[in-house]
Protein backbone atom coordinates (compact mmCIF):
# COMPACT_ATOMS: atom_id res chain seq x y z
CA UNK A 1 0.00 0.00 0.00
CA UNK A 2 1.50 3.58 -0.73
CA UNK A 3 0.99 4.90 2.75
CA UNK A 4 2.13 8.70 1.73
CA UNK A 5 0.51 11.31 3.56
CA UNK A 6 -2.80 8.57 4.00
CA UNK A 7 -4.06 10.12 6.74
CA UNK A 8 -4.54 13.96 7.61
CA UNK A 9 -5.01 15.71 11.05
CA UNK A 10 -6.52 19.37 11.69
CA UNK A 11 -6.29 20.51 14.59
CA UNK A 12 -5.27 23.29 17.71
CA UNK A 13 -1.13 22.81 17.88
CA UNK A 14 -0.51 23.94 22.04
CA UNK A 15 2.44 23.17 23.67
CA UNK A 16 2.11 21.66 26.73
CA UNK A 17 3.19 23.44 29.99
CA UNK A 18 3.34 20.35 31.93
CA UNK A 19 3.67 19.61 35.99
CA UNK A 20 2.56 18.43 39.12
CA UNK A 21 0.63 20.28 41.35
CA UNK A 22 -1.71 19.73 44.57
CA UNK A 23 -5.72 20.00 44.97
CA UNK A 24 -5.17 23.35 46.51
CA UNK A 25 -3.53 24.64 43.34
CA UNK A 26 -6.57 23.01 41.58
CA UNK A 27 -9.26 24.73 43.74
CA UNK A 28 -7.15 28.22 43.82
CA UNK A 29 -8.10 28.26 39.49
CA UNK A 30 -11.22 26.39 39.93
CA UNK A 31 -10.34 23.71 38.15
CA UNK A 32 -11.72 20.34 38.04
CA UNK A 33 -9.58 17.02 37.69
CA UNK A 34 -9.83 15.51 34.72
CA UNK A 35 -11.20 17.85 32.96
CA UNK A 36 -10.84 19.99 29.91
CA UNK A 37 -11.43 23.55 29.10
CA UNK A 38 -10.58 27.19 27.67
CA UNK A 39 -9.01 29.55 30.13
CA UNK A 40 -10.61 32.19 31.20
CA UNK A 41 -9.14 35.41 32.43
CA UNK A 42 -8.62 33.97 36.07
CA UNK A 43 -6.32 30.81 34.86
CA UNK A 44 -3.93 33.20 32.91
CA UNK A 45 -1.45 33.76 36.13
CA UNK A 46 -1.13 30.01 36.22
CA UNK A 47 0.86 29.24 33.43
CA UNK A 48 3.47 31.43 35.23
CA UNK A 49 2.66 29.83 38.37
CA UNK A 50 3.32 26.43 36.16
CA UNK A 51 6.78 28.16 34.65
CA UNK A 52 8.05 28.63 37.91
CA UNK A 53 7.86 25.11 38.88
CA UNK A 54 11.05 23.65 39.37
CA UNK A 55 9.94 20.18 37.49
CA UNK A 56 8.05 21.91 34.96
CA UNK A 57 7.95 20.07 30.98
CA UNK A 58 6.87 21.32 27.92
CA UNK A 59 6.03 19.03 25.16
CA UNK A 60 4.30 19.84 21.55
CA UNK A 61 0.84 18.73 22.09
CA UNK A 62 -3.45 19.53 21.13
CA UNK A 63 -5.11 16.92 20.89
CA UNK A 64 -5.27 16.07 17.35
CA UNK A 65 -1.16 16.57 16.73
CA UNK A 66 -0.78 13.74 19.29
CA UNK A 67 -2.75 11.35 17.70
CA UNK A 68 -1.37 12.11 14.23
CA UNK A 69 1.92 11.76 15.69
CA UNK A 70 1.41 8.78 17.85
CA UNK A 71 -0.21 7.23 14.29
CA UNK A 72 2.69 8.28 12.72
CA UNK A 73 5.02 6.30 15.30
CA UNK A 74 3.44 3.08 15.27
CA UNK A 75 2.86 3.60 11.16
CA UNK A 76 6.85 3.92 11.41
CA UNK A 77 6.02 4.92 7.36
CA UNK A 78 8.13 8.51 7.28
CA UNK A 79 5.35 11.26 5.77
CA UNK A 80 2.78 8.44 6.19
CA UNK A 81 0.59 11.39 8.10
CA UNK A 82 0.19 15.24 7.79
CA UNK A 83 -1.38 18.35 9.83
CA UNK A 84 -2.13 21.29 9.91
CA UNK A 85 -2.93 23.81 12.20
CA UNK A 86 -2.01 27.71 13.18
CA UNK A 87 1.46 28.57 15.11
CA UNK A 88 2.98 31.89 16.52
CA UNK A 89 6.11 32.86 14.76
CA UNK A 90 8.17 32.65 18.51
CA UNK A 91 10.52 30.01 20.08
CA UNK A 92 7.51 27.84 21.17
CA UNK A 93 6.50 27.51 17.48
CA UNK A 94 9.91 26.65 15.98
CA UNK A 95 9.86 24.08 19.19
CA UNK A 96 6.84 22.70 17.88
CA UNK A 97 7.79 22.31 14.34
CA UNK A 98 10.67 21.12 15.38
CA UNK A 99 8.93 18.16 17.59
CA UNK A 100 6.54 17.08 14.87
CA UNK A 101 9.26 17.14 11.99
CA UNK A 102 10.94 15.07 13.88
CA UNK A 103 8.13 12.44 14.97
CA UNK A 104 8.23 11.91 11.15
CA UNK A 105 4.95 13.94 10.54
CA UNK A 106 4.56 16.90 7.52
CA UNK A 107 3.49 19.43 9.13
CA UNK A 108 1.94 22.34 7.12
CA UNK A 109 1.28 25.18 9.63
CA UNK A 110 0.02 28.34 8.98
CA UNK A 111 2.28 30.95 11.10
CA UNK A 112 0.93 34.18 12.30
CA UNK A 113 2.80 37.04 13.62
CA UNK A 114 0.27 38.75 15.82
CA UNK A 115 -0.45 36.46 18.52
CA UNK A 116 1.89 33.71 20.43
CA UNK A 117 1.94 30.22 19.59
CA UNK A 118 -1.12 28.34 21.84
CA UNK A 119 0.15 27.00 25.01
CA UNK A 120 -1.97 24.16 27.51
CA UNK A 121 -1.37 24.37 31.40
CA UNK A 122 -1.27 20.23 32.06
CA UNK A 123 -2.22 20.10 35.86
CA UNK A 124 -1.27 16.62 37.10
CA UNK A 125 -2.58 15.24 40.62
CA UNK A 126 -2.36 11.80 41.24
CA UNK A 127 -1.53 11.15 37.89
CA UNK A 128 -4.33 12.63 36.59
CA UNK A 129 -4.23 15.13 34.32
CA UNK A 130 -6.79 18.22 33.77
CA UNK A 131 -6.34 20.99 30.62
CA UNK A 132 -6.69 24.96 30.67
CA UNK A 133 -5.94 25.43 27.16
CA UNK A 134 -5.10 29.15 26.26
CA UNK A 135 -5.50 28.79 22.25
CA UNK A 136 -3.79 32.31 21.49
CA UNK A 137 -1.95 31.17 17.96
CA UNK A 138 -4.05 27.95 17.31
CA UNK A 139 -7.64 30.22 17.47
CA UNK A 140 -6.25 32.18 14.53
CA UNK A 141 -6.72 28.95 12.05
CA UNK A 142 -8.02 30.18 8.55
CA UNK A 143 -9.84 28.21 5.77
CA UNK A 144 -8.24 29.96 3.69
CA UNK A 145 -4.94 28.45 4.21
CA UNK A 146 -6.55 25.25 3.68
CA UNK A 147 -7.81 26.27 0.16
CA UNK A 148 -3.81 26.68 -1.01
CA UNK A 149 -3.73 24.60 -3.78
CA UNK A 150 -0.46 23.00 -1.45
CA UNK A 151 -2.24 22.69 1.34
CA UNK A 152 -5.34 21.43 -0.41
CA UNK A 153 -2.92 18.94 -2.13
CA UNK A 154 -2.68 17.08 0.98
CA UNK A 155 -6.68 16.68 1.89
CA UNK A 156 -6.76 15.33 -2.50
CA UNK A 157 -3.98 12.19 -1.26
CA UNK A 158 -5.14 11.71 1.99
CA UNK A 159 -7.82 8.93 2.68
CA UNK A 160 -8.45 9.12 6.00
CA UNK A 161 -8.84 12.46 7.62
CA UNK A 162 -9.30 12.85 11.92
CA UNK A 163 -9.95 15.83 13.51
CA UNK A 164 -10.75 16.54 17.54
CA UNK A 165 -13.38 18.58 18.27
CA UNK A 166 -11.70 20.98 20.12
CA UNK A 167 -11.42 22.70 16.53
CA UNK A 168 -14.81 23.33 16.10
CA UNK A 169 -14.19 26.46 18.57
CA UNK A 170 -11.79 27.56 15.64
CA UNK A 171 -12.42 26.93 12.10
CA UNK A 172 -15.96 24.94 11.69
CA UNK A 173 -16.20 25.85 7.69
CA UNK A 174 -12.49 24.00 7.45
CA UNK A 175 -14.10 21.03 9.21
CA UNK A 176 -17.17 20.86 6.86
CA UNK A 177 -14.86 21.63 3.88
CA UNK A 178 -13.12 18.38 4.73
CA UNK A 179 -16.01 16.53 5.79
CA UNK A 180 -18.00 17.12 2.28
CA UNK A 181 -14.84 16.02 0.69
CA UNK A 182 -14.57 12.82 2.47
CA UNK A 183 -17.74 11.95 1.95
CA UNK A 184 -17.99 12.79 -1.67
CA UNK A 185 -14.75 10.98 -2.63
CA UNK A 186 -15.59 7.83 -0.55
CA UNK A 187 -13.12 8.65 2.05
CA UNK A 188 -13.01 8.20 5.76
CA UNK A 189 -13.57 10.74 8.38
CA UNK A 190 -13.32 10.67 11.99
CA UNK A 191 -13.63 13.32 14.86
CA UNK A 192 -13.91 13.71 18.48
CA UNK A 193 -16.31 14.63 21.09
CA UNK A 194 -13.27 15.75 23.06
CA UNK A 195 -14.60 17.64 26.28
CA UNK A 196 -17.77 18.01 27.82
CA UNK A 197 -18.01 21.53 26.79
CA UNK A 198 -17.59 21.07 22.86
CA UNK A 199 -20.89 18.87 23.36
CA UNK A 200 -22.42 21.41 25.30
CA UNK A 201 -21.74 24.89 24.17
CA UNK A 202 -20.81 23.67 20.17
CA UNK A 203 -23.59 21.72 19.79
CA UNK A 204 -24.65 23.16 16.64
CA UNK A 205 -21.47 23.26 14.83
CA UNK A 206 -20.89 19.41 16.41
CA UNK A 207 -24.25 18.47 15.01
CA UNK A 208 -23.66 20.58 11.58
CA UNK A 209 -20.85 17.68 10.98
CA UNK A 210 -21.83 14.64 13.16
CA UNK A 211 -23.85 13.20 9.49
CA UNK A 212 -19.96 12.92 7.58
CA UNK A 213 -18.81 11.05 10.54
CA UNK A 214 -17.34 7.57 9.89
CA UNK A 215 -16.02 6.94 13.08
CA UNK A 216 -16.88 8.90 16.36
CA UNK A 217 -14.34 8.78 19.39
CA UNK A 218 -14.98 9.84 23.24
CA UNK A 219 -14.52 9.12 26.56
CA UNK A 220 -17.80 7.98 28.73
CA UNK A 221 -17.96 11.65 30.39
CA UNK A 222 -18.22 13.19 27.31
CA UNK A 223 -20.73 10.18 26.15
CA UNK A 224 -22.82 11.24 28.77
CA UNK A 225 -22.76 14.67 28.41
CA UNK A 226 -23.65 14.60 24.63
CA UNK A 227 -26.21 12.46 25.88
CA UNK A 228 -28.01 14.61 28.30
CA UNK A 229 -28.24 17.83 25.94
CA UNK A 230 -29.49 15.86 23.39
CA UNK A 231 -32.14 14.93 25.99
CA UNK A 232 -32.03 11.15 25.19
CA UNK A 233 -32.29 10.86 29.24
CA UNK A 234 -29.84 7.54 29.52
CA UNK A 235 -26.26 7.53 31.21
CA UNK A 236 -25.41 4.27 30.01
CA UNK A 237 -22.94 4.66 27.91
CA UNK A 238 -23.61 1.44 25.71
CA UNK A 239 -27.19 3.07 24.51
CA UNK A 240 -25.28 6.30 23.99
CA UNK A 241 -22.70 4.84 21.23
CA UNK A 242 -25.48 3.26 19.34
CA UNK A 243 -27.53 5.82 19.19
CA UNK A 244 -24.51 8.07 18.34
CA UNK A 245 -23.42 5.52 15.47
CA UNK A 246 -27.49 5.38 14.11
CA UNK A 247 -27.18 9.06 14.19
CA UNK A 248 -28.29 9.70 9.99
CA UNK A 249 -25.07 10.05 7.67
CA UNK A 250 -24.59 12.06 5.05
CA UNK A 251 -23.43 9.80 2.49
CA UNK A 252 -23.84 5.71 2.55
CA UNK A 253 -20.53 4.99 1.98
CA UNK A 254 -19.76 3.90 5.17
CA UNK A 255 -21.71 3.00 8.09
CA UNK A 256 -20.86 4.90 10.91
CA UNK A 257 -19.09 3.52 14.03
CA UNK A 258 -18.66 4.84 17.32
CA UNK A 259 -15.76 4.00 19.77
CA UNK A 260 -15.82 5.17 23.63
CA UNK A 261 -13.15 4.83 26.26
CA UNK A 262 -13.58 4.23 30.03
CA UNK A 263 -10.12 4.72 31.42
CA UNK A 264 -9.70 1.16 32.59
CA UNK A 265 -12.98 -0.32 31.74
CA UNK A 266 -13.55 -1.87 28.48
CA UNK A 267 -13.75 0.23 25.24
CA UNK A 268 -17.19 0.28 23.68
CA UNK A 269 -17.81 -0.49 19.84
CA UNK A 270 -20.81 0.32 18.41
CA UNK A 271 -21.99 -0.85 14.88
CA UNK A 272 -25.15 -1.95 12.95
CA UNK A 273 -26.78 -1.69 16.32
CA UNK A 274 -24.91 -3.92 18.15
CA UNK A 275 -22.31 -3.43 20.89
CA UNK A 276 -19.21 -4.65 21.46
CA UNK A 277 -16.84 -4.36 24.37
CA UNK A 278 -13.03 -4.90 24.31
CA UNK A 279 -10.68 -5.08 27.47
CA UNK A 280 -8.03 -2.52 28.04
CA UNK A 281 -4.53 -3.12 29.12
CA UNK A 282 -4.31 -2.90 33.45
CA UNK A 283 -1.96 -1.40 34.85
CA UNK A 284 -0.67 -1.42 37.87
CA UNK A 285 -1.07 2.06 40.04
CA UNK A 286 2.48 2.58 40.65
CA UNK A 287 3.51 2.40 36.78
CA UNK A 288 0.92 5.14 36.20
CA UNK A 289 3.28 8.88 35.35
CA UNK A 290 -0.33 10.61 34.01
CA UNK A 291 -2.80 10.35 31.55
CA UNK A 292 -2.25 13.02 29.59
CA UNK A 293 -2.67 12.25 26.25
CA UNK A 294 -4.04 9.07 26.78
CA UNK A 295 -7.19 9.45 24.93
CA UNK A 296 -5.67 10.84 22.19
CA UNK A 297 -2.53 7.89 21.67
CA UNK A 298 -5.97 5.65 21.99
CA UNK A 299 -7.08 7.28 18.54
CA UNK A 300 -3.69 7.28 17.01
CA UNK A 301 -3.12 3.72 17.51
CA UNK A 302 -6.87 2.91 16.41
CA UNK A 303 -6.23 5.07 13.22
CA UNK A 304 -2.55 3.59 12.62
CA UNK A 305 -4.35 -0.13 12.10
CA UNK A 306 -7.91 1.54 10.08
CA UNK A 307 -5.41 2.84 7.49
CA UNK A 308 -4.29 -0.52 6.82
CA UNK A 309 -7.54 -1.75 6.68
CA UNK A 310 -6.97 -4.24 9.43
CA UNK A 311 -10.19 -5.38 11.36
CA UNK A 312 -11.97 -3.23 14.13
CA UNK A 313 -10.44 -5.26 16.70
CA UNK A 314 -6.71 -4.78 16.29
CA UNK A 315 -7.38 -1.20 15.74
CA UNK A 316 -8.62 -0.86 19.00
CA UNK A 317 -5.72 -3.14 20.38
CA UNK A 318 -3.45 -0.87 18.71
CA UNK A 319 -5.21 2.10 20.69
CA UNK A 320 -5.13 -0.06 23.58
CA UNK A 321 -1.35 -0.45 23.05
CA UNK A 322 -0.83 3.47 22.60
CA UNK A 323 -2.72 4.19 25.89
CA UNK A 324 -1.14 2.28 28.04
CA UNK A 325 2.37 3.63 26.42
CA UNK A 326 1.94 6.86 26.61
CA UNK A 327 0.14 6.63 30.39
CA UNK A 328 3.46 5.66 31.61
CA UNK A 329 5.54 8.43 30.38
CA UNK A 330 5.39 11.89 30.46
CA UNK A 331 2.79 13.85 28.49
CA UNK A 332 2.04 12.43 24.69
CA UNK A 333 5.74 10.89 24.06
CA UNK A 334 7.32 7.40 23.38
CA UNK A 335 9.63 5.28 22.91
CA UNK A 336 11.47 5.41 19.36
CA UNK A 337 9.87 2.18 17.95
CA UNK A 338 6.68 0.84 18.90
CA UNK A 339 6.74 -3.21 19.54
CA UNK A 340 2.73 -3.79 18.99
CA UNK A 341 2.68 -6.83 16.53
Amino acid sequence: MAYEGILLGMGNPLLDISAVVDDDFLKRYDIKPNNAILAEEKHLPMYEELANNPKVEYIAGGATQNSIKVAQWMLQHPGATSYMGCIGKDKFGEEMKKNSKSAGVNVQYYEVDSTPTGTCAVCVVGGERSLVANLSAANCYKSEHLKKPENWALVEKAKYFYIAGFFLTVSPDSVLLVAEHAAANKKYFSMNLSAPFICEFFKDALEKVLPYMDFVFGNETEARTFSKVQGWETENVEEIALKIAAWPKASGTHKRIAVITQGPDPVIVAEDGKVKKFPVILLPKEKLVDTNGAGDAFVGGFLSQLVQEKPIEDCVRAGCYGSNVIIQRSGCTFPEKPDFN
